[in-house]
């Protein structure tokens, strides 16, 4: 017989898909909504829910039978009352999607290790769910991972308008951009689970910080702009102390993806509440500052659009074109296969290891090579993750670094011993020329007399007197300025030509 919490977890996962499958929640403008029916639908939700957390306590302490009489049950009009939701104007599907993914996660998080007798034990959560990710229901439906995607209530993708804008901003990051599109992919699952859990915890969407740390630094921890805003998501320095980012031992919390993140979703609620949780309006917001957008736009419920032709033409080129970019971001993030896009697949768990070797960041990316990451190796990974220390500086042995897991081995077997960590220190230890003195230096730069092209007749002069004095020979100085043979008259005052002489 399977266990409860197995077959928990599978019924759970079979109407998680059920529901994702359902007809779309929008109606048409005109449709009227039916509160009464909505909210008894609600209520079977939440004696469902009551019911299957009853049927778990039933099988931990042991009455399987009735376990899974009472979950089944209680899954069996959850699916009913889903199917109704979809069909009920006005009715919150996602409401739905949440209590089977919670069950889910009651189902496997809360299990016991028993198993029925002669059963394997089921594999380990870390086995089937992507690091980071707090949904099972997500790991194991990825498509309805990203369409569940809420930002005060709301699907992130009914917030985003694809108007021509956005769709602008789409073909460039499919074209010409799709590169750094693909590098900020690849960045941000090795800082996924430093940065996720702060957006998580804050209650935003994922899909929200990919965007903005792609156009903002393409997931580059060290990115500083010309203005001086700096770290993956280009703070201000100002504006980083005020969301709690200082200097500490030197080190500028700007470069830390896990505060960076937290600073930044504390920024997007704070400006969400400003703006009447105008999404468009905090992103240009946090690009063009959020005093000259409130001074635009307006604030709470009185707000414009970001798109009313005052507001859109009246903000800077800048804005004008990172708001479309950082939404066409978060869309393609959570809608790759709608534009023929697949983003790379990476291991991003989290990893450590302890240097057997005083080593630098430079040094172990020689040595770990490009195993694991064939596209350009391991060095703005490492840096990345660690982004407190210099990449030029040896770290003593003991010291700590984070590194993506699969690196954990390849560090064991190439790093610790043998020929490419040495060869990585001798790549590291060589030394590169002293420049020479200053005066050496200013003296090999000073430029190099010019010869005259003219010189003025003296009274006494002769010819040969002249050639002596430039350097010139006396038949360049004769055949420049057409004098005959033999006598070579020249008089004071008269001006000669010096073509083609170089001074002594």
């Amino acid at each position: 017989m399977p266990s409860p919490l197995r077959f928990a977890a599978v019924a759970a996962t079979v109407l998680v898909t059920a529901c994702a499958g359902a007809p779309s929640t929008r109606k048409p403008v005109a449709t009227k909504v039916d509160d009464t029916a909505a909210a008894a639908l609600y209520a079977r939700l939440d004696r469902d829910s009551q019911r299957y957390t009853n049927g778990l306590d039933l099988a931990r302490a042991g009455d399987t039978v009735k376990a899974q009489a009472e979950m089944k049950a209680a899954l069996d009009d959850l699916r009913a009352a889903a199917t109704s939701c979809a069909a009920a104007a006005g009715c919150d599907q996602q409401r739905f999607v949440a209590g089977f993914d919670a069950l889910l996660r009651r189902g496997i998080d809360g299990g016991s290790d028993q198993t029925a007798e002669g059963e394997a034990a089921a594999p380990p959560e870390e086995a089937t769910v992507e690091p980071g990710e707090s949904s099972p229901a997500v790991a194991q439906l990825p498509q309805l991972g990203r369409t569940v995607t809420l930002l005060k209530g709301r699907e992130l993708s009914d917030i985003i308008a694809l108007n021509g804008p956005v769709k602008a901003a789409l073909e460039e990051w499919l074209t010409q951009y799709r590169p750094n599109l693909m590098t900020a992919y690849e960045n941000y699952q090795y800082m996924r689970s430093q940065m996720w859990p702060e957006y998580e915890k804050a209650g935003l969407p994922e899909a929200l910080l990919f965007g903005m740390l792609a156009k903002e630094s393409g997931g580059k921890v060290h990115a500083v702009s010309r203005s001086g805003a700096s770290g993956p998501l280009q703070f201000m320095y100002a504006t980083g102390l005020r969301f709690g980012l200082s200097t500490v031992d030197g080190f500028d919390q700007r470069f830390d993806p896990k505060l960076s993140a937290r600073a930044n979703a504390a920024y997007v609620n704070e400006q969400l509440a400003i703006f009447n949780n105008n999404l468009e309006l905090v992103i240009g917001a946090y690009n063009g500052g959020e005093g000259a957008m409130q001074r635009r736009a307006g604030r709470g419920a009185g707000a414009l659009s970001f798109w009313d032709p005052q507001i859109y033409y009246g903000v800077s080129q800048e804005t004008r074109e990172y708001v479309p970019m950082v939404l066409a971001a978060a869309w393609l993030f959570m809608h790759p296969e709608r534009y023929n896009l697949e983003f790379p697949k990476l291991a991003g768990h989290p990893g450590s290891i302890t240097l057997k070797r005083p080593a630098s960041i430079a040094e172990l990316t020689v040595c770990l090579g490009q195993d694991g990451n064939a596209h350009d190796g391991w060095f703005r990974t490492l840096r990345n993750l660690n982004p407190q220390l210099d990449p030029q500086r040896q770290e003593p042995a003991g010291a700590r670094l984070v590194v993506p897991l699969q690196l954990e081995k390849i560090y064991e077997r190439d790093c610790a011993q043998g020929r490419w960590p040495t060869l990585a220190a001798e790549l590291h230890s060589a030394v590169v020329p002293a420049p020479p003195p200053i005066a050496l230096t200013r003296a090999a730069e000073a430029p190099k007399s010019k010869a005259p092209k003219t010189v003025t007749v003296r009274k006494g002069d002769t010819l040969a007197a002249i050639a002596g004095r430039t350097g010139c020979a006396s038949r360049q100085i004769a055949a420049a300025n057409k004098l005959r043979a033999p006598h070579y008259t020249i008089k004071p005052g008269q001006v000669l030509k010096l073509d083609g002489c170089s001074a002594r």
